[in-house]
């Protein structure tokens, strides 16, 4: 086994942080060095993956994530159309309201100016409430527009939550931030409350052999630094 000065430094300032540190969390930290593991726990299925990465990835096969979907972007019905006998028109926007597509479009077209944030005309410092009154069906003509057909659109879905967004990508990115919390190794070893992700276990089995964990320990042994740290360890056992 050899140990790169990197993972050397690492390790020792982890040593030196702790009061009395234990060899199992010692080689868990080495592990989680040598092997970039960053294991993380899916809270509501109660097991814990090897990484973010990992999870995203059984997790997706399960369809525990995202589930794709259609939505349909409808369109409302136009503003006037050929039974239209009188409209009424912003003359800052455009905005039309008419007399059989409003229940009062009177009103609304007054409420309209009165906060239209295009109408710069002031009476007595408040916004003018001009607007234009037309029965002539060559002007109301002009403002009929054929109906929009509605569009569907595909979306994905969280399957945690059912919220809809944009795109996977975005759904995976809220998975990662709100749904997988983040465990050491020693975090890992030292709970009882989640299961291990069965790949993942098998790691951490296979390396957790007492012959593995000697190697590490005679692998220390071999720098002057961690002397103080090995006797410790030998004398305890």
């Amino acid at each position: 086994m050899a140990l790169s000065t990197q993972v050397k430094n690492s390790l020792l300032q982890f040593l030196q942080e702790r009061r009395s540190p234990e060899l199992l969390a010692a080689y868990l930290f080495y592990l989680e060095l040598r092997f970039h593991l960053r294991p993380v726990v899916f809270v509501r299925d109660k097991i814990i993956y090897q990484s973010s990465e990992t999870a995203i990835k059984k997790l997706e096969e399960a369809g525990k994530v995202w589930r794709e979907t259609e939505i349909k972007i409808g369109y409302g019905p136009p503003s006037v159309n050929e039974m239209t006998k009188k409209i009424y028109i912003c003359p800052f926007t455009g905005k039309v309201f008419a007399d059989n597509t409003h229940p009062n479009p009177q009103d609304a077209i007054y409420d309209w100016v009165s906060k239209c944030p295009e109408n710069t005309e002031r009476v007595g410092g408040v916004r003018a409430k001009r607007f234009f009154v037309s029965d002539d069906p060559e002007v109301i003509k002009n403002y009929i527009k054929p109906p929009k057909e509605p569009i569907l659109k595909t979306v994905f879905s969280s399957a945690v939550t059912g919220k809809l967004y944009n795109s996977k990508e975005a759904v995976i990115q809220d998975f990662k931030e709100n749904y997988l919390k983040p465990m050491t190794l020693v975090e890992v070893q030292n709970q009882n409350r989640f299961q291990l992700e069965e790949t993942f276990l098998n790691f951490i089995q296979d390396h957790l052999q007492e012959e593995k964990i000697a190697t590490f320990v005679e692998t220390l042994a071999e720098d002057e630094v961690f002397h103080p740290y090995v006797t410790k360890w030998i004398e305890a056992e």
